[in-house]
């Protein structure tokens, strides 16, 4: 009890320090920042609109003075944007004017952002109607004309480093270009209209992007702006590893090392003071830092000591009690269980829990390598996913990775409990699934009886409040890519749990694969923009969403399906079935006796709904969700379904002891995008 209040002392007294360092420095910083006038060492860009003189004394000027007051006072309690008018329209000077706080700067920064930006405009554009600075932190901006919910694309200033240039403009064709599209959607769609995401440049280098857009404007306009500023990235600095691109309603940027509240603000150029003054008080402000900083390597040296020997005790507190240190009880079973550091698992336990992986243990083949069953020392079971050696992915990348992953929790996600990187191996440690996947059942004669329906309609509903959850109402926003009925694993109750989530990003074995340009994934599953053009999107998901609950309805697969008597893709039996009001033929027959009709209509229509030609006439999974819990709602009428992305393969139906994989490309891939 003693170790304990102590280790909780020591971590509330080192935030407190943490926290008054955080504090000063910044207050030192800005004491002591060297004030050039030269733009090249600014970290700021600004752009005086409009030439035409203000004199000084003008209502005009009065009513700027107290427009910036205006927003300066309510960026110290906003959430990050504000805009404000000062003036009436009927006298005259009317002024408009707007701030932007990027989205990751908290309200003490933003305000100090805010201030400084202000500052900084009147002096460089002291007799301007409208002007606008970019500052590292916020944008400030005013005008003369109403500006406020209008798109503006001019100015557009870029950024760059000069010193870091690729000697081709391959990087940019191929990486930037992907990242820096997927943050434009993600980031149109956020409340605050702001993306950012680091980036694996051939599994050894990063690129860190980040997006923000004005939120008095639509996501449509957003995706525009951002769009344009990334076309004119290849203008300007396609051949630069580091640069930032300036509009009035969005900003971009693209660079080698991390930004994200790391960046400094440069102090704006405030009215001289006396010199002797501002030297003492330099001089007060880097001792107190100074002390500080000592104070605080002391508490955490102690805070560590009785960390270390807490977990010591731990760890033979178990040890007694014939418990596996590294497995406990809480990380197995605890649903929203989200920690900072994924548990490891020493590799020398997983070879005993598998017997040195025997084939005796090896539960399938995926994309990324073979998994094992494995029985640890306590009987639990789990399942190891032992990753490909030829992987390019290093050591840190896979540990960040796999931290992002594992805090993806939801009870239709099939949960990892540890990972091991040991002996150039890397291994993932998952919940064991005793029913295997669902392929496994639905498509074989004999175990596809005992599937009735109840069970697929509730395995139906897990799988799409999973993927709602990947989608909409996780920390991280996944595409999944590869949803199919091998990946959807059944627990011990047969309810669903999607598995092959957010991997592939990591753990391709040909890093050329990430690209939208190479298409992967499983005929028979691919939406036809994703499979044509490598276009994807969370409708991609909907669509293989749809032809998996066609599958699960009709019991048969969607590849191989026109090699029937039907002599067609299951989609389109399905449409002509429905389009003659025989939507209730396209049944497994063994669910006769246990079905409610009109839940297979509406399923069998739910199912067309999602795999429409057209990306957005699809519904979203949110509206999925909503409609297969609605009885009473009226849905919409499909359109024709999109054509069958598949190839002939020619096999036989799966028997009572096997289950046979029809995925031509086993590769899984999903697109991982921070919140």
């Amino acid at each position: 009890m003693f170790i304990k209040n102590s280790v909780a002392s020591m971590r509330k007294m080192l935030h407190q320090w943490l926290f008054t360092i955080k504090i000063f420095s910044l207050i030192c910083f800005s004491a002591c920042q060297n004030n050039s006038n030269t733009e090249e060492q600014l970290d700021y860009r600004y752009a005086c609109l409009d030439q035409s003189s203000v004199p000084t004394s003008s209502t005009y000027q009065t009513n700027l003075n107290n427009l910036i007051s205006l927003l300066s006072s309510d960026s110290a309690s906003s959430n990050g944007f504000g805009n404000r008018t000062s003036g009436s329209v009927d006298k005259g000077y009317m002024v408009y004017g707007l701030y932007l706080c990027r989205g990751d700067a908290n309200t003490s920064l933003c305000h100090q952002c805010v201030q400084n930006s202000s500052l900084l405009l009147k002096q460089h554009c002291p007799n301007n109607a409208s002007a606008i600075l970019w500052y590292p932190f916020c944008l400030f901006r005013y005008s003369n004309q109403n500006f406020f919910g209008k798109l503006t694309l001019t100015p557009r200033i870029p950024m760059f480093d000069a010193k870091q240039n690729f000697t081709s403009a391959g990087e940019f064709d191929s990486d930037a270009r992907v990242l820096m599209n997927g943050l434009i959607q993600m980031g149109s769609e956020e409340p605050l209209m702001f993306g950012t995401h680091m980036f694996n440049i051939n599994g050894t280098e990063r690129r860190y992007g980040w997006v923000q857009c004005s939120r008095d404007i639509a996501s449509e306009e957003c995706r525009t702006c951002l769009s344009t500023l990334l076309d004119d990235v290849q203008d300007c600095c396609e051949r630069k590893r580091v640069w930032r691109v300036f509009s009035p309603s969005c900003i971009m940027m693209y660079e080698t090392q991390p930004f994200l509240l790391n960046d400094t603000l440069p102090s704006a150029q405030a009215p001289k003071q006396d010199k002797g003054g501002n030297k003492r008080f330099r001089i007060i402000i880097i001792a107190v830092v100074s002390g500080i900083v000592a104070i605080a390597l002391l508490a955490l040296s102690t805070y560590y000591y009785f960390r270390c020997l807490k977990q010591k005790k731990d760890k033979e507190a178990m040890q007694e009690n014939g418990l596996n240190p590294m497995f406990s009880q809480d990380q197995t079973h605890k649903e929203e269980n989200v920690n900072g550091d994924l548990p490891m698992m020493p590799l020398s336990t997983i070879i005993q829990s598998t017997d040195n992986f025997s084939d005796e243990y090896k539960l399938g083949k995926g994309g990324f390598g073979p998994v094992y069953k494995g029985v640890l020392q306590d009987g639990r079971q789990i399942a190891v996913k032992r990753l490909s050696k030829t992987s390019g992915q290093g050591v840190e990348e896979f540990k960040n990775e796999v931290i992002l992953i594992e805090k993806l929790q939801h009870r239709n996600l099939v949960r990892m409990l540890a990972c091991c990187i040991e002996q150039n191996e890397k291994l993932l440690i998952y919940e064991y699934m005793p029913n295997s996947s669902l392929d496994f059942h639905l498509f074989d004669m004999v175990k596809s009886a005992q599937l009735d329906w109840k069970q697929r309609l509730n395995i139906i509903n897990g799988i799409a409040k999973g993927i709602l959850y990947l989608h909409e109402d996780s920390r991280l926003r996944v595409i999944h890519r590869d949803l199919k009925a091998s990946n959807i694993l059944l627990d011990h109750e047969m309810n669903p749990k999607i598995s092959d989530f957010g991997l592939a990003r990591t753990f391709l074995e040909d890093q050329n694969q990430a690209n939208t340009i190479r298409v992967v994934g499983t005929y028979g599953y691919m939406a036809p923009e994703y499979a044509m053009e490598g276009l994807f999107s969370v409708k991609s998901d909907v669509f293989s969403f749809g032809v998996l609950l066609l599958e699960i309805i009709s019991g048969k697969r969607n590849t191989g399906f026109y090699l029937s008597e039907q002599g067609q893709s299951l989609l389109i039996y399905a449409w002509k079935l429905w389009c003659e009001s025989k939507g209730l033929e396209l049944m497994d027959p063994v669910l006769e006796k246990s079905c409610v009709p009109s839940e297979v209509v509406k399923c069998v229509h739910i199912g067309l709904l999602c795999v429409q030609e057209d990306a957005a006439d699809r519904p979203t999974m949110s509206s999925v969700v909503h409609m297969l819990a609605n009885q009473t709602e009226i849905l919409t009428q499909p359109t024709h379904p999109a054509f069958s992305v598949g190839r002939v393969v020619t096999t036989q139906e799966s028997s009572s002891n096997a289950s046979v994989n029809y995925s031509v490309n086993e590769v899984t891939v999903s697109e991982v995008r921070p919140r």
